[in-house]
Formats: structure tokens, C-alpha cells, sequence
């Protein structure tokens, strides 16, 4: 079994798992769209982008 991601945060890694195809490292930075969603918004996006901090901040 190998683990492959699209997305891969660096600085969040908590586990030490081998992965064996990595498509992009990406900053720390909340990641929507093409299935990724936020509050069930925005996974429609045909594509991926940062979500403006003010959006999800309080």
C-alpha cells in the first residue's frame, strides 16, 4: 500500500507517515475548492484556492 496526496502541508505533518507521491507542498493557508469545502461551501470551484482569512476569522 502506498499513500499518495494532491496537497501536503508541511508544517502540519503530526504523523510520520511515508507518502509516497506528493502533487504540491503547500503554506499554511485554509485551501478550497475542486471537493475541498469549507462550512459545505465552495467544494463546487473548479479549481483550488486560499480562502480569504476574514471569511472564516472571527
Amino acid at each position: 500500500l502506498e499513500v499518495c496526496t494532491l496537497l501536503r502541508k508541511p508544517d502540519a505533518v503530526q504523523v510520520d507517515v511515508p507518502v509516497r507521491y506528493i502533487g504540491f507542498d503547500i503554506p499554511p493557508e485554509f485551501v478550497v475548492g475542486y471537493g475541498l469545502d469549507y462550512g459545505e461551501r465552495y467544494r463546487d470551484l473548479p479549481y483550488i484556492g486560499t480562502l480569504a482569512p476574514k471569511v472564516y476569522a472571527d
